[in-house]
C-alpha cells in the first residue's frame, strides 16, 4: 500500500501519528531526530513507518521524495491490516 508521508525532521523525538492535509492529500505525519543531511532523515523515516506498522525495515520502501518533506512510501504487509493502522494513525495525535 502507498501512503503519502509528512516530514518533520530535527524533532525532539520520533513519532509516527497525525494528518497533515496538503496540496497532494492527507499525509501521515513522521517526525525524525536525524536532521535532513546526507538522507539521514529518510533512512530514520524509513525506520520509524516500518515500526509503526509492524513490519520490516525492508518492507517498507522510499518511491518518491527522497530530498523533499513529503514523501511516498510503500508498506508491504497485509493490506487490511496496513489500511487499519494507517487509519489509527492519522487520527493519532502524537505530536
Amino acid at each position: 500500500m502507498r501512503i503519502l508521508l509528512r516530514i518533520n525532521p530535527g524533532a525532539s523525538r520520533t513519532s509516527v501519528g497525525g494528518r497533515y492535509d496538503g496540496p497532494a492529500g492527507p499525509a501521515l505525519v513522521v517526525a525524525v531526530v536525524a536532521r535532513a543531511v546526507e538522507g539521514q532523515a529518510t533512512r530514520a523515516v524509513l525506520q520509524a513507518v516500518a515500526a509503526a506498522f509492524g513490519v520490516r525495515r525492508s518492507a517498507v520502501t522510499l518511491v518518491r521524495g527522497s530530498t523533499s518533506r513529503d514523501k511516498l512510501v510503500e508498506v508491504e504487509g497485509e493490506g487490511s491490516e496496513i489500511q487499519a493502522r494507517l487509519e489509527r494513525l492519522l487520527r493519532s495525535n502524537v505530536r
